[in-house]
């Protein structure tokens, strides 16, 4: 069954919530990018698989745990809780029947639970990605699901915020199926964002993912 990914910046306080709802045969491995709280042992604690990586940024975080997965599919979910990992089995499903390469997961958010600043440059990017390769998306949502050795294949290189739009470009280059379902999207479940929930992380990802657009 997949590997779940879980990028975690200083989340001990969702870490029990949310590994207590990974749905079984789905193998959460945590990747403690500079935590200062214990997150890194609250998931032991909770029986996940934990990587460290010293490197910060959200794609090197993610990197870390693709390389340390050994599953054939492999999702990756945000560790703050407003995404409930329940859903997971849809979105890897689409995965394992064959009825997609790469599936996103477009948030609905409830109200407040995604700032107007966050979404709308979410929604900016999501259009050009549009316009300049007819990938039809919503939303670049951190909970994805794929085939371990084609995203091996890739070749990605952003280790910061471009991440998940170069996982898009290049699976699109690489003529993979990529398509979206819709999810709700909750408030996190407790703590306060690191990234792109605040303006300077929301400016710091368009500016990644800007000049990933620049290079098509």
């Amino acid at each position: 069954m997949p590997d779940v990914v879980l990028p975690v910046l200083n989340e001990a306080g969702n870490l029990p919530w949310l590994l207590g709802r990974m749905p079984a045969g789905f193998t959460p491995v945590v990747v403690d990018n500079g935590s200062t709280d214990g997150s890194g042992d609250v998931a032991r604690a909770h029986g996940a698989t934990v990587v460290v990586e010293s490197v910060r940024g959200f794609g090197s975080a993610c990197w870390a745990g693709l390389q340390a997965c050994d599953d054939e599919i492999v999702c990756f979910m945000d560790a703050d809780g407003s995404l409930d990992p329940l859903a997971l089995p849809l979105v890897a499903g689409l995965v394992a029947h064959g009825d997609a390469d790469l599936v996103i997961a477009r948030r609905i958010p409830d109200r407040g639970a995604w700032p107007i600043h966050t979404r709308l440059a979410n929604r900016a990017l999501a259009a050009q990605l549009s316009r300049r390769t007819g990938v039809r998306l919503h939303d670049l949502g951190p909970m994805r699901a794929a085939r371990r050795q084609e995203l091996l294949g890739l070749g990605l290189q952003d280790r910061r915020s471009g991440w998940p739009l170069e996982m898009v470009l290049r699976a699109e280059q690489a003529g993979l199926v990529i398509r979206e379902v819709a999810l709700p999207y909750h408030r996190r479940h407790s703590g306060v964002s690191k990234e792109t929930g605040t303006l300077r992380g929301t400016a710091r990802a368009a500016i990644d993912m800007s000049k990933l657009l620049r290079t098509l």
